[in-house]
């Protein structure tokens, strides 16, 4: 293609700019010669030869114009290629977030994160505490594999800094809201975002599509693990209503997670001293119990998002029992199991009651057995993410062959029956 652009406007003598100019006159809405990168000598010695063999084909009005469609086809995918991934420098971040005194975007006790402006893009620099040192060749390492994945489920790591015991990582800025303010407004409880019951099989089908790619990374030949799967690291993306996953690649840049040589699996890193952090109702047990961190970790959180997305309710909370005064917990796997346990009816009085009864019964009751099988206590018994990906999707397509049938808009009651 560079040969064919360097053909059609030669940039070497002045005697064959004189044969082109007397044989065709450049239209003045076109870019000169000079706008096109200089060509190696022998590239430009191979194409003037071509272009005074055969002037007469390549300066006919039609293949100037196909050609520059080309050229133009080039640009356009040049241009949506990725950029490589930046090691930004310290000051550019500090600059970027009033040194760090901006409003921060979120806050938690192990990170905190900012929205602004880098290179004139806008983006979200998160702050996270190293659990080991990692070395700058370490991290160019890891960033090259980590910004070479792409789909449309992951929000893109864009680069990241290093200062003292901090990494500060770049992501790309979706315009959205976390999935948990989707689900749950404390304003207006009665109100939800996902209000149909296709949205919100659409949010779990584009969740499990992104943790079956971080797990396998097509093409990659690599795997991760998030550890960081909850409502709250789920976006809704504003204009599509499409959830794409946060955080990506923070586990294996601040050290939570470590590959053995030679080794797929995932396992604990500095295990004497490692400080064991999760959210409440995410973590599964052999997490809690001794720290380790597997891809069987995400399958479990991920179990719990479902129930979730179905029920509405909060994955653990405490509720005042007005019997002997006192707090219980509450969890949304105890209450699905219950629900599951009183089969089609116990679901449907399960399922958040803002779906309106517009939901298929059946779809529902298979897609809380999906989520309870990744929720089973033996991490060897649940799922990997391409079997769930397959069972997932499968009930998409039941829920929207559902959709079309009914011939109804999905927010709208369509049954009468008492719950």
């Amino acid at each position: 293609s560079r040969k064919s652009t360097d053909a059609i406007q030669p940039t070497s003598s002045n005697s064959k700019r004189r044969s082109f100019s007397s044989s065709f006159q450049t239209p003045k809405s076109l870019k000169p010669a000079s706008s096109f990168s200089d060509p190696s000598p022998s590239t430009t010695s191979t194409t003037n030869d071509l272009a005074s063999s055969s002037s007469n084909f390549y300066f006919n009005s039609s293949s100037y114009s196909l050609s520059t469609q080309t050229s133009n086809t080039l640009s356009s995918l040049r241009a949506s290629l990725p950029e490589n991934p930046h090691i930004y420098d310290f000051s550019l971040i500090s600059s970027a977030t009033t040194n760090f005194l901006s409003k921060r975007f979120s806050s938690s006790s192990s990170s905190s994160s900012w929205i602004c402006h880098l290179h004139g893009q806008q983006v979200v620099i998160i702050r996270r505490k190293l659990r080991r040192s990692i070395e700058l060749d370490d991290l160019v390492h890891k960033l090259s594999v980590i910004c070479r994945s792409h789909h449309s489920s992951l929000i893109k790591l864009l680069g990241a800094s290093l200062s003292g015991n901090f990494v500060y990582l770049v992501y790309e800025y979706v315009k959205g809201a976390n999935l948990g303010d989707c689900l749950r407004n404390p304003k207006n409880p009665s109100f939800t975002l996902l209000s149909s019951w296709i949205s919100r099989m659409q949010i779990a089908i584009d969740i499990a599509h992104g943790l079956d790619y971080i797990h396998h990374c097509s093409g990659l030949e690599t795997s991760f693990t998030h550890n960081h799967i909850k409502v709250t690291s789920i976006i809704v993306a504003e204009d599509s209503l499409t959830a794409k996953i946060c955080h990506f690649g923070t586990a294996e840049i601040c050290g939570e997670v470590s590959k053995e040589e030679g080794s797929r699996s995932l396992g604990r890193t500095d295990s004497k001293v490692m400080k064991i952090e999760g959210t409440r109702g995410y973590m599964a047990p052999e997490l809690q119990f001794n720290g380790l961190v597997t891809q069987k970790c995400d399958v479990y959180a991920f179990g719990v998002v479902v129930l979730e997305l179905l029920s509405g309710e909060e994955a653990l909370k405490f509720m005042f029992d007005e019997g002997d005064g006192g707090y219980k917990r509450v969890s949304v796997i105890d209450t699905a199991r219950e629900a599951a346990a009183g089969g089609s009816g116990g679901v449907r009085r399960w399922v958040d009651r803002r779906l309106k009864d517009s939901f298929p019964v059946e779809v529902a009751e298979k897609m809380v057995l999906v989520a309870l099988e990744c929720l089973e206590e033996d991490p060897e018994r649940r799922p990997e993410m391409k079997k769930v990906v397959g069972k997932v999707s499968k009930l998409y397509l039941e829920s929207k062959n559902w959709a079309d049938n009914i011939g109804l808009p999905t927010d709208i009651s369509v049954s009468m029956a008492p719950r």
